[in-house]
Formats: C-alpha cells, sequence, structure tokens
C-alpha cells in the first residue's frame, strides 16, 4: 500500500485514466499551470505528460467550462472538468442541470453522455463563504447526475476512476483539507463501484452515518465513546447519488439508533434524506430518534475560531450519541 493524500490520489487516477483512454481530457481554471503548482493539487504535473491538446486551461467562466464538458460529451470525448469551489457551481448550473444531467433522458436512453464535473468543497482553510459552503444536497436534487463524495485517497482514486468510464454525468466533490490528509492507497489497479456505501467501522449501539471530510470527525468521536463503552458503527455514503440504501437499513436494524453527521448546513441537508428513509423503512427498528449534526443554517465564517465553531467536531457528535444511547 502506498502513503499518499487525497490530491496525490486523485492525481493518480487521473493519469492513469488518461494513458488507458485517449478520449479523457482535463479542463478547468489553471489545471495546467498557475494555482496546481502545488505538487499536492490533483493536476499537478498533467500538462507536462500529456501536453496543451488534453490539459487545457480555461477562461475564469464556469459556465464555458460546463458547456466545454456538454459538448465534447456528445462529440464522443470523455471530459473531466473542475469547477474550482462548490458554490460556484451555481454559475454554471443551466449547463449542468438542464443540458448535461437531461440529455440521456431526452434521447430515449439511446446515447451516453460521459462527464465528470470535479469541485472542490468545505470549510477549514479560511476561504471565506463564497468558496467553502457544501451544496451536494442541490445536486443530488437533480434527477440525471450521479453525486460522489469520498472521505479517504483510496475512495477518491477508486471512485474517480469509476467516473470517467461511467457514461452518465458524475458530480464528483473533492474536500479541500483532505488534499493534504495521507492515506493507504492499493498500489494495484483497482476501481470501486459508484453507488456502493462502505461500513468503515463495525458497532453494536449506534449507526453513524456521514461522508467526505466528517468520516474523520466520525472516527474520533467512535474512539472517544469506545472508552465508555458504546460502539458506533460507521458508514461512509462515498456516494450519494445512487444512494445505498441497503447498507444504511442493514446497519440500522442492526443497531437500533441512527445518527447523520455532515459538514453541509443543516435545513435541506442530504441528511435529511437518509432520516426520511429510515422513517420510511426501517421505523420498527428504531430504539430512539434519529438526530441529524450539521452545522448552523449561516453562511460560513472566515474568521478561524468562528469557522472552526462552524465545523461539526468529535466533541458534539460524542455528546448526542451519548445522550441517544
Amino acid at each position: 500500500m502506498l502513503q499518499i493524500t487525497m490530491g496525490e490520489a486523485v492525481k493518480q487516477a487521473l493519469q492513469e485514466e488518461m494513458r488507458r483512454d485517449e478520449q479523457v481530457f482535463v479542463a478547468g481554471e489553471g489545471v495546467g499551470v498557475g494555482i496546481h503548482s502545488n505538487p499536492k493539487f490533483p493536476t499537478f504535473g498533467l500538462l507536462e505528460e500529456f501536453g496543451h491538446r488534453r490539459v487545457k486551461d480555461t477562461p475564469v467562466s464556469e459556465a464555458a467550462i460546463a458547456g466545454l464538458a456538454v459538448g465534447a460529451s456528445v462529440m464522443g470525448l470523455r471530459p473531466v472538468v473542475e469547477i474550482m469551489f462548490n458554490p460556484f457551481f451555481t454559475i454554471a448550473s443551466d449547463q449542468i442541470v438542464n443540458h448535461a444531467a437531461k440529455l440521456r433522458y431526452l434521447s430515449g436512453g439511446k446515447s451516453q453522455f460521459p462527464l465528470v464535473v470535479r469541485m472542490k468543497s468545505g470549510a477549514g482553510i479560511g476561504a471565506g463563504c463564497q468558496h467553502s459552503h457544501n451544496l451536494e444536497a442541490w445536486l443530488a436534487h437533480c434527477p440525471g447526475l450521479k453525486v460522489v463524495m469520498p472521505g479517504t485517497p483510496a475512495d477518491a482514486k477508486g471512485l474517480l476512476k469509476s467516473a470517467i468510464r461511467e457514461d452518465n454525468p458524475v458530480i464528483f466533490i473533492e474536500d479541500m483539507v483532505l488534499y493534504f490528509v495521507p492515506g493507504p492507497v492499493p498500489e494495484e489497479e483497482y476501481t470501486i463501484p459508484i453507488g456502493l456505501a462502505e461500513v468503515k467501522k463495525p458497532g453494536r449501539d449506534v449507526t453513524l452515518v456521514t461522508w467526505s471530510k466528517m468520516l474523520g470527525v466520525a472516527f474520533k468521536a467512535a474512539g472517544q465513546l469506545e472508552k465508555e463503552g458504546i460502539s458506533v458503527e460507521i458508514v461512509d455514503l462515498r456516494t450519494l447519488v445512487p444512494l445505498d440504501e441497503e447498507t444504511i437499513l442493514k446497519s440500522v436494524a442492526k443497531t437500533g439508533r441512527l445518527v447523520v453527521l455532515h459538514e453541509a448546513t443543516r435545513t435541506g441537508g442530504f441528511g435529511a434524506e437518509i432520516a426520511a428513509l429510515v422513517a420510511e423503512k426501517a421505523f420498527m427498528h428504531l430504539k430512539a430518534p434519529v438526530k441529524r449534526i450539521a452545522p448552523p443554517d449561516i453562511p460560513v465564517p472566515y474568521s478561524k475560531p468562528l469557522e472552526q465553531f462552524y465545523i461539526p467536531n468529535e466533541n458534539t457528535v460524542v455528546e448526542v450519541i451519548k445522550d441517544m444511547v
């Protein structure tokens, strides 16, 4: 196993898929030069290996980047484009929501439209409210899009490779803090199926469902609770759409309790979808009300202390779980 960061794992996935398939290319703001000159960033070094024909720096226009992806996909290529920050997808929402997501439906399922839109997300680096807000629930609400949010380097690599090979549009959201967090990644070739959650830690007393950066918070909380005799089962969704209902419901049937943890603001967050699923299909297994842990409904603060207060932490998770067990 290699010990590499998520940023390096994403880069490996891009390199391997670009070497495997000439139809794969990368485009976005600064993907070849400039801001991506940090070796930990996912597109570092791609321009030198693949050249300007397959690594395209674009103007600062998210609408143009998404439009490029849709057009290239229609013509048979496999674009992997980057919208620099998750909230900026709003500028490209027409191309993503009204075109990319609906083209296969409009073709009666006869045509394929492979494209990947990579986005950075998450608070914790002092990027301010316009760059840090997690809007995955907006994208998950749009039929025709698959939405992926990995929480480890290994998952990021395997899922991105699957996303690039997918014949439908995939939104691939990468937490910025995780770019610099190392983890084990297999050296051999592998992919991870889109739509498959994973039980990262078995437990008996409560199911903790989470994704992306909050996976690390979940593990810290579970470690504290284990010392007090409370066993937490951690389910990492990895993919929001399609949602792996079976893994969630099986875990809740075992533990009888559910806590959902995410970094997106509470109201309208994807955690509500998980809560509704369990209320509809596993209510008779519940020993306590479902709990959601999420930031308050405010923009992400720029101030470092306020930003850290905004992000859910392990102490909050511990308090919520101790109160329900």
